[in-house]
């Protein structure tokens, strides 16, 4: 049988125990159709990059999952069917990782080295005032940059525009002399 990664996002105003009943649900879907879950990781309520169906949150579960192509389509078609479910992605993978997903692994975000002296950049010693936004003092950058308004008083007022006339025709519908 082939192995699988599935993700599915469930909607943000159910609880944990129905996410938990929802995988139960998927559980016995797949179980019927010669398949298994390996593992199930509740990875919490996040929030969402962009907003999904209104909802700025949602529930991450991940399933590894071992079973035949026919069982993962039956539970992809219960999904789509789903209102709880928001969105759901199946890969297919070559083995399923021992121990907790990259999701779950608190060590690999507590081992950075912080953000404190940002030792990685290196001594840029002084570099001085750099100028202000449109020129002059004062930090930001900007350089030699004008002030916006200053574009103005450097050209002469605009000209009114001259309307142009048609050229004259005779009531016979030639060109006029």
């Amino acid at each position: 049988m082939a192995l699988y990664e599935h993700v599915f996002l469930a909607r943000q105003d159910i609880s944990t125990q129905q996410v938990e009943a929802l995988v139960q649900s998927f559980r016995t879907i797949l179980e019927e159709n010669g398949g298994s879950i390996g593992k199930a990781e509740y990875w919490g309520l996040k929030s969402l990059s962009y907003r999904i169906k209104k909802n700025r949150k949602a529930h991450y579960e991940l399933l590894n999952i071992d079973a035949p192509h026919a069982a993962v389509s039956e539970l992809e078609r219960q999904m789509r069917l789903s209102t709880d479910i928001i969105r759901f992605l199946t890969v297919r993978v070559d083995e399923h990782e021992a121990g907790p997903s990259a999701m779950m692994r608190r060590s690999d975000r507590d081992d950075r080295d912080g953000r404190g002296d940002r030792g990685d950049r290196g001594d840029r010693g002084d570099r001085g005032d750099r100028g202000g936004r449109y020129g002059g003092g004062g930090g930001g950058g900007g350089g030699g940059r004008r002030d916006f308004r200053d574009r103005d008083r450097d050209h002469a007022p605009r000209e009114a525009r001259v309307p142009i006339e048609a050229p004259a025709s005779t009531p016979e519908g030639g060109e006029g002399s």
